[in-house]
């Protein structure tokens, strides 16, 4: 892994040079005149920081201001991206899609830890290989190749739906950080992880890994400890890698800061690139008269003629064809579309905040103990018990007449476990409500019945916490009683959806439907599970190249166009070193 420096190394140093020279003078507080860093003021420590690491893959995208929204003329007329100026903050987004064998490397990894025991886990991960297959076209050598066969590999991963990519981004931010800890001495290669006892960075920083340490610790400056855990304060571990949202994607696609001079943008982009044509107008590039990106010509055309191929592309390519825009991204017009974190409204762009707009807030914290302590972390597997009894009665309707009396009887016997389970889960007795679903489970992993792997491989898509990681919770009004800037925890529906934006407004407050807007399948596609993707694919024409363009689609639905990238929030200063005025 490349870094700038040796941020561990350095912290080490000083601290094992405080321990020696503890005669020495300390850097003391400019507000209380105690001295950091001395074990005899209690071991207070102050550490040495320069920037915050680069991580693997990754670009900093150097944040400001910029218009939001349409840049093209509304062929759509879905009038969803009115232009308005916001402020993005500087943050990391990777310089390519995640492609192919970055994705086999994440499912090399569950299935070595998870596979034995917690198969759903595995199956919950695996790319819908079937998204390739059309009525009407010849498309099943991409149903069996394009995922696994070595040609494909350096090619954007499809078939990922929003909620397999945040899983992703959440396993990758564990690998990165526990191979920081690797580097720097702390840990050692501990291929024997599996279940519960797998490195997470949450469960580490709450003192609850302890597997695979090649020391104790830290030195601890506390005079009544001996060795700690890395803290967040050492800036050494990375913050989270997570999607980026949708203004952070859109910002970062313009990459206006190629076509800036002072606080003056002297070109206003259509594309990622300079122009307003499709085509390099570069008349001292190579690649001069040639389409820059991948995407569909004209009906019937998606890659031009023998001989002279207008995109080299029949479907996707690879991630690092075409140029990058002025950030150094690649692809961020073409190939596929892309997942963002927001949830879609028509009009959140007159809804949002101007700095850092985002909808989709579901506000979280960690599950405490009766101790006020964070609680253990999962040893159990835990699932949307709800969507499970709705899978299974989906599953019963639709093979109804079809089913020997062997499968009708685990048929019969998963209902019963599903419907045991809402009622455990309704009195609040969580994890005797997953027990439940995993009785059902185990029932099919013990049957050699031909309907067994469709429906294990249907309760993976279920699967909602792993053991290993800590335990989350919405939070709670009661928890919030004092609090103005906001006091429940789910705020999808805040001002465009809720009950109080809606003309039932004087109903709320007294038990009314919160649905009444989005009224999902009856009056309306949208609801609070569509999520926006952005920019064009490979089978798109050229208006959904523009970056201001944006459409939506089911969380839990995937296509053979749409793929993602993954983002990291960059903390402290806005530039790198050596950048700043």
């Amino acid at each position: 892994m490349k870094t700038k420096s040796n941020l561990l190394t350095n912290a080490i140093a000083a601290i094992a040079g405080i321990l020696i020279f503890s005669a020495c003078s300390y850097e003391g507080s400019n507000t209380t005149g105690w001295e950091y860093n001395d074990p005899r003021n209690g071991g207070f420590e102050k550490v040495p920081y320069y920037e915050q690491e680069t991580g693997p893959g990754l670009i900093l995208i150097e944040g400001g201001t910029f218009t939001m929204g349409a840049t093209e003329e509304q062929v759509m007329e879905d009038w969803n991206n009115i232009p308005r100026r916001v402020t993005v903050s500087s943050f990391y987004l990777d310089e390519v899609e995640v492609t192919n064998h970055a994705w086999l490397e994440y499912l090399y990894w569950l299935k070595r830890v998870y596979g034995d025991d917690y198969p759903e886990i595995y199956n919950k991960a695996l790319p819908d290989t079937l998204v390739w297959r059309s009525k009407l076209a010849y498309n099943e050598p991409y149903v069996d190749y394009y995922l696994r066969h070595p040609a494909y590999n350096d090619y954007p991963v499809v078939g990922v739906n929003w909620l397999q990519a945040n899983d992703y981004c959440a396993w990758r931010s564990d690998r990165v950080n526990e191979a920081i800890l690797i580097r720097e001495g702390l840990f050692e290669h501990f291929p024997q992880q599996i279940n519960e006892d797998h490195f997470s960075t949450d469960a580490y920083l709450a003192g609850q890994y302890e597997s695979g340490k090649r020391v104790d610790g830290l030195p601890d400056l506390d005079p009544d400890n001996e060795f700690r855990n890395v803290r967040m304060e050492d800036g050494i571990l990375l913050p989270r890698y997570r999607l980026p949202t949708e203004a952070e994607w859109e910002y970062a696609a313009y990459g206006l800061i190629g076509n800036t001079y002072q606080e003056l943008i002297t070109d206003k982009k259509v594309y990622p690139w300079n122009g307003h044509f499709v085509r390099d107008g570069n008349n001292n590039s190579r690649f001069y008269g040639e389409y820059v990106a991948n995407f569909k010509r004209g009906r019937g055309d998606n890659m031009g003629t023998a001989g002279s191929l207008n995109d080299n592309a029949d479907i996707t390519a690879n991630v690092y064809a075409y140029q990058p825009n002025d950030y150094g991204l690649y692809n961020m017009a073409g190939n596929v579309s892309e997942w963002v974190m927001d949830v879609y409204r028509p009009l959140s762009p007159e809804d949002m905040d101007d700095f850092r707009p985002f909808r989709g807030n579901v506000f979280e914290t960690k599950v405490l103990n009766s101790e006020g302590n964070i609680d253990d972390k999962l040893t159990i597997v835990t699932y949307d018990v709800e969507g499970v009894a709705t899978y299974i009665a989906q599953f019963a309707k639709l093979t109804e007449g079809k089913l020997n009396p062997e499968e009708q009887q685990l048929i019969d016997n998963l209902i019963s476990y599903s419907d045991q389970a809402n009622e455990r889960y309704e009195d609040g007795k969580f994890e005797e409500a997953n027990t439940l679903i995993r009785d059902g489970i185990q029932e099919i992993q013990s049957s050699d019945l031909r309907i067994a792997p469709e429906l294990l491989s249907g309760y993976g898509d279920y699967v909602q916490d792993t053991p290993g990681e800590l335990r989350m919770r919405k939070v709670r009004p009661e928890e919030n009683i004092d609090r103005d800037n906001y006091r429940i925890a789910d705020n999808i529906n805040f001002r465009d959806g809720d009950l109080e934006s809606s003309k039932d407004y004087m109903l709320a407050g007294s038990g009314a439907s919160e649905n009444s807007m989005y009224d999902y399948g009856t009056t309306t596609l949208i609801s609070n599970r569509s999520r926006v993707y952005k920019g064009a694919s490979w089978n798109d024409r050229a208006y959904y190249l523009s970056p201001g363009t944006r459409r939506f689609l089911d969380e839990r639905k995937s296509t053979s166009t749409i793929g993602f990238r993954c983002a990291m929030d960059r903390v402290g200063s806005p530039v790198g070193l050596n950048q700043s005025k």
